[in-house]
């Protein structure tokens, strides 16, 4: 699997999915901070990358376009802390492979995971 982390996720997440063996990049690393919502899907569509975010409008945008792909990772958690993402992150990876390869939105909150395949 391969991550693409955007500006609301942590760096050291993404150093994190390194450790594991995943290949992961920061937008922050390729100098696109600046990166348009649309713009950083496509990339994540383009490079076969899950997108990890804090932005609910990437949900919004994949129903817009009907496409089975790329898979995101919402987090919509009380607490983002690095530590608590981390933790969720790689929960979600384990249990959940299959679902992120074939295209779906993961929203997790402090009280429960949900999935919406792909496409919408």
């Amino acid at each position: 699997m391969k991550f693409l982390g955007d500006m609301g996720i942590s760096p050291r997440t993404i150093a994190l999915l390194r450790e594991q063996g995943y290949d992961a990049i920061h937008l922050i690393e390729e100098n696109l901070e600046k990166m348009t919502d649309p713009n950083i899907l496509e990339k994540a569509r383009q490079e076969e990358r899950i997108l990890l975010t804090v932005d609910l409008d990437f949900a919004q945008l994949l129903a817009i376009s009907g496409e089975s792909l790329p898979s995101v990772i919402l987090f919509r958690l009380g607490n983002v802390s690095r530590e608590v993402v981390n933790r969720h992150l790689l929960a979600i990876i384990n249990d959940y492979a299959t679902e992120l390869t074939n295209g779906v939105i993961i929203s997790v909150s402090d009280v429960s995971i949900r999935l919406r395949y792909l496409p919408i």
